[in-house]
């Protein structure tokens, strides 16, 4: 996994309309690079529609939220449609860009073992590099807070790390 102050690995990939979305050309902004296993299943889904939602308010920061899964533009297309999506989504099919942010792992599910996407989440900064990150990503989490029970969504723990991170 990368870690904090390196270099974030350059990228290109296609989003939902087979359109090139290239990290050089998103030089000087902020990036919210999020990775997920798979289209239309119930986490990811839950997590895009958290994004979405949240949307506004990472516009406000400047920031460009990119959900990147090994699924193709046309999955992607099919995805934003039926959850109506505001974000965009980049297609990594040879799952170089997951090999490279190092999420694509051994998993283990009801007793197999296989490759796939460990769920997790960089923040870019301007300048490129990795200003923060989340492994092992559980969108929506239990919490205890003085006794009570709370649900936690990661998409409020990512913004609010970039909100601070921009008042450095």
């Amino acid at each position: 996994m990368l870690e904090i102050g390196t270099k974030a690995p350059e990228f290109c990939a296609k989003n939902q309309d087979d359109i090139e979305i290239c990290s050089r050309d998103l030089k000087g902004k902020w990036i919210v690079l999020y990775f997920y296993p798979k289209d239309l299943t119930p986490g990811c889904t839950t997590q895009a529609c958290d994004f979405t939602e949240a949307h506004p308010e990472f516009d406000d920061l400047d920031a460009i939220i990119l959900g990147v899964s090994p699924d193709d533009t046309e999955k992607h297309r099919k995805f934003i449609e039926k959850k109506e999506l505001s974000i965009t989504l980049l297609s990594d099919e040879d799952k170089k860009m997951c090999e490279d942010y190092g999420v694509w792992q051994l998993k283990k599910f009801m007793g197999k073992e296989f490759m796939g996407v460990v769920r997790s989440t960089f923040i870019i900064d301007p300048d490129g590099n990795i200003a923060a990150v989340w492994e092992k990503v559980n969108v929506r989490k239990k919490k205890t807070v003085k006794g009570e029970k709370i649900e936690v969504l990661h998409v409020n723990e990512v913004k609010e790390t970039l909100a601070n991170l921009q008042s450095k």
